[in-house]
């Protein structure tokens, strides 16, 4: 059974006939009469009876009439919540970050900033449990607008944006600290470099992280070879965090993240500033996508930057 056959059914018993109704489903009237004639044999029983001027309903053909303008009202009002649904969809800009820029940037900065703008945008929150190439592959995929990420030379994967179908804007500077708790002098409980015989207590990232490669890329640069040992391994900075402020090791953690628990003298910087690293935060999207509300959006930010240079 098609939906137009009701459709034609409700017409017909509203002006009663056929020549009337066909016209005002815009099609001939052999066709419209084809259409009633499935209908009925659909239903197995007679809904109009065409001995009668004007055209009447059977007593079967009352009671479908009630059942098709239910149906056919159910489904009109579905479709518009259907589009209301796919209209707000548009609107909306969908946002993917890491859990740690989505804790110590994207509410603090990016959230104020669209509330500013008047732009709503939808945060992939799922995104927190993403490798670093997994970010990568959703802007590439389409699976979202916009990717926040850290950014440094030696992460690899992210040069797949190398391209002319994707731009970025830096709109943050970070560093990436090596933190270690504090003792009850308020030092360091593990200071760099460390020793052979005794080397320190590591909590690292997952090599496919954005941090990892960030990490030995500098530690490979340095003049004192730093003694480590690793004992943990995190996709996210909040977890090497909560371990650092354990007391289980040493490890490196955005500046922004750990700024809040520093200040308490729970934790302390475990090297000079010859071990601190220099990331930018950047907001990435394709060129290909032609969304009016992403140009905006990024029209507001990019005029935003040029008054003030990084958030």
């Amino acid at each position: 059974m098609e939906i137009r056959w009701l459709e034609d059914f409700i017409a017909l018993a509203k002006t009663r006939h056929f020549s009337r109704a066909a016209d005002e489903q815009n099609v001939t009237q052999p066709t419209f009469s084809r259409r009633i004639k499935l209908l009925e044999e659909e239903m197995k029983v007679t809904l109009i009876d065409r001995n009668t001027l004007p055209l009447s309903l059977t007593p079967e053909g009352e009671v479908f009439l009630h059942s098709a303008e239910l149906i056919t009202r159910q489904l009109r009002d579905a479709k518009e919540r259907c589009q209301e649904v796919r209209k707000q969809g548009e609107s909306q800009i969908s946002f993917a970050t890491t859990q740690t820029l989505f804790l110590s940037f994207y509410k603090d900065v990016i959230e104020p900033f669209c509330q500013e703008i008047d732009m709503e945008l939808d945060s992939n929150l799922k995104s927190s449990s993403w490798s670093g190439m997994d970010f990568v592959n959703a802007l590439m995929e389409k699976q979202c607008d916009l990717m926040l990420c850290f950014w440094h030379p030696a992460i690899q994967f992210i040069h797949a944006l190398d391209d002319d179908n994707y731009e970025y804007c830096v709109i943050a500077d970070e560093t990436l600290i090596p933190y270690s708790i504090a003792d009850e002098s308020g030092s360091a409980k593990y200071q760099l470099p460390g020793g052979r015989r005794k080397p320190l207590p590591h909590i690292g990232y997952y090599d496919n992280s954005f941090l990892q490669p960030v990490i030995l890329h500098h530690l490979q640069r340095q003049k004192d070879v730093a003694q480590l040992k690793t004992i943990n391994e995190n996709y996210h900075s909040v977890n090497v965090k909560a371990m650092i402020k354990e007391g289980f090791g040493i490890g490196w953690v955005p500046s922004r993240l750990m700024s809040d628990t520093l200040e308490y003298g729970k934790v302390a910087l475990a090297g000079n500033k010859e071990w601190n690293i220099p990331l930018e935060i950047r907001l990435y999207r394709s060129k290909l996508n032609k969304s009016p509300n992403l140009n905006a959006f990024w029209d507001s930010l990019q005029e935003r930057l040029k008054h003030k240079k990084r958030f």
